[in-house]
């Protein structure tokens, strides 16, 4: 209650984090789509070395890799929208309420304003290229590549191609 007799009420300001906007169909996703798969392709291409008929071969699988890296850049997002809402959600009352606060605010607008919040974004990042290294292997592997080198081809892959889009500060487009 105020000095007036009146209940409090808190107002948010509801931004979305720009990672998020990756998942919302739109006109970018003209763009988004292509693009990643060219640079899957190129990617895929530029990791198997002198193979013999890699144009085919890239041209054959590259669709897979891409909706793999698709999948892989969601299982970060859930990651990374698990997190926020947990740290929304039981962040009133708590002891920790103040890092809890930190990391919702660090995923939300910049995940460089505290070590939790770029820790949680790295872990989502993390997470999303593990999951495009596992799906890129068992891809490349049933693709007929020998077990080495689509290890060495999916970790390129990973690495290349995580989403580094969820380091980007929300507060540079708003």
């Amino acid at each position: 209650m105020n000095n007036y007799g009146k209940k409090e009420v808190k107002l948010y300001n509801i931004l979305l984090p720009i990672w998020i906007l990756v998942f919302c169909p739109t006109w970018l996703w003209l763009i988004l789509i292509p693009a990643n798969y060219l640079i899957d392709r190129l990617v895929l291409q530029w990791s198997l070395g002198e193979m013999p008929e890699k144009g085919t071969f890239c041209r054959k699988h590259t669709w897979k890799i891409c909706i793999a890296g698709f999948f892989g850049d969601l299982c970060g997002a859930i990651v990374l929208f698990s997190v926020f809402v947990i740290a929304t959600l039981a962040g009133d009352g708590m002891q920790t309420a103040s890092l809890l606060d930190k990391i919702e605010q660090g995923i939300a607008g910049d995940p460089f304003s505290s070590i939790a919040a770029f820790l949680m974004v790295a872990l989502s990042v993390a997470v999303a290229g593990l999951v495009i290294f596992l799906l890129d292997r068992k891809i490349l592997t049933h693709a007929g590549l020998a077990s080495d080198q689509a290890k060495k081809s999916a970790l390129w892959l990973a690495v290349i191609t995580a989403p580094y889009l969820y380091f980007v500060p929300s507060r540079l487009l708003y």
